[in-house]
């Protein structure tokens, strides 16, 4: 290609500064909420798509890392959160210091520095410590403690993260209290009052002990969502429960079928009836790729058209669940050469391009070349669509594709 477009990738991830919560908890909980805690490793396993760390005490043997600690949780800072940088064999699983890792993973100007190198304009960033859609929180035993964490998350997202520092080139992406739909509601029109377009969501909120999507339990804050023109932003594993085989399956089996969660995900979606009965709402699906998308839509309104009346779906779905993709649903990628030969299957206006910066699936810095070899046979508006055009349109940045409350003014 003569050029390829800025990109604005839609799946980035921060690692949250060590004082992201002791700057903003009431004093009284400064010894129970979130805290970096530095100690040794005892062990540590990931296996049948299962993350299980154990912390040394003090004077223990065993390498040293950063811990989050909060309550009864511990959970390091691990390689796996900001591999990019390094060789593919040095990439293990192992903990770490925050010396020890890009600082761009954490730190703003050198964030926006490793996205000039990536030919990166603006990114979204999903969360490391409270999970991918702030189930940590959810997993508290204090409420309240809970509620203030994910507020306090928000708002250091808001104001620091995609602060003026950022120059609009950082976009938000905020978190819900998920075990109360209303207060999640608050959450999302507080956060919509000041210009956030996008929240975490899980892919599939049964696997967190959570009301599935085909009860009414969410109503609350998917209208607060088709209100407020939110997208639902939902990324693999943030369900708590990566796709595997087996208990002893190694991680290799898992990062390759790492999509099956999504492409259950989006069928429970399009058989809910939700996007009838809420009809502004979007949904897109971080680090899900996209190759997977034309035979399930196939398959979909297969059973739709011949399997409605006894599947539970009659009378809720009134339409083709591939034309309810069509108008809700967008499908993320990074490296998925085989889902843009069959991009006409898809549909050019539901896909987007995202770069994983820091993690180990990353395409940085060499996000542009990875495009331009996979994009090379689409016509050079289709490219920009992809690259950037969807999700100016979809999280309702500026036409230079900033986001407004941080853009630079002119």
């Amino acid at each position: 290609m003569e050029t390829f477009p800025k990109i604005i990738s839609v799946d980035d991830h921060t690692v949250e500064p060590p004082n992201v919560w002791r700057d903003r908890l009431p004093s009284k909980y400064q010894d129970i909420g979130p805290r970096i805690v530095r100690a040794p490793l005892k062990e540590m396993t990931f296996l049948g798509g299962k993350f299980a760390p154990v912390m040394g005490a003090p004077g223990d043997d065993g390498p040293i890392g950063d811990w989050w600690v909060y309550e009864d949780l511990h959970r390091p800072l691990t390689r796996l959160d900001t591999a990019v940088g390094y060789s593919r064999d040095e990439i293990k699983l192992e903990v770490i210091t925050y010396e020890q890792m890009r600082p761009g993973s954490f730190s703003v100007p050198e964030r926006l520095a490793d996205m000039d190198v990536n030919h990166v304009q603006s990114a979204v960033c999903f969360p490391t410590f409270p999970r991918f859609c702030g189930q940590t929180f959810t997993e508290a035993k204090d409420r309240e403690l809970g509620l203030l964490g994910v507020r306090a998350y928000n708002d250091w997202m808001v104001e620091e993260w995609c602060g003026p520092d950022a120059k609009g080139r950082l976009i938000p992406l905020t978190l819900i209290p998920l075990w109360d739909a209303r207060l999640a509601a608050e959450e999302v029109r507080r956060n919509a009052a000041r210009g956030v377009r996008a929240v975490a969501f899980s892919e599939i909120p049964p696997h967190l002990g959570l009301p599935s999507i085909h009860t009414d339990e969410w109503d609350p804050f998917l209208e607060a969502c088709n209100e407020t023109g939110t997208v639902i932003a939902m990324h693999i594993g943030s369900s708590s429960k990566m796709p595997s085989t087996s208990a002893d399956a190694p991680p290799a089996v898992g990062s390759t079928i790492t999509f099956a969660n999504c492409c259950f995900s989006m069928v429970d979606w399009l058989m809910s009836g939700k996007f009838e009965r809420f009809p502004n709402l979007k949904i897109m699906y971080a680090e899900g790729q996209i190759g997977w998308i034309p035979y399930i839509l196939e398959r979909a309104d297969v059973v739709w058209e011949e399997n409605r009346a006894w599947g539970g779906v009659a009378d809720k779905v009134h339409r083709p669940p591939s034309e309810l993709f069509a108008e809700h649903v967008y499908g993320c990628f990074f490296d998925d050469a085989f889902g843009l030969r069959n991009l006409d299957d898809i549909g050019v206006d539901n896909v987007l391009y995202e770069t994983d910066y820091p993690h180990s699936d990353s395409t940085w810095p060499k996000s542009k070349e990875v495009g331009e070899a996979q994009m090379g046979h689409l016509a050079p508006d289709v490219v920009d669509q992809l690259v950037r055009g969807n999700a100016i349109k979809l999280l309702g940045l500026t036409e230079d594709g900033l986001w407004g409350p941080s853009a630079p003014k002119v």
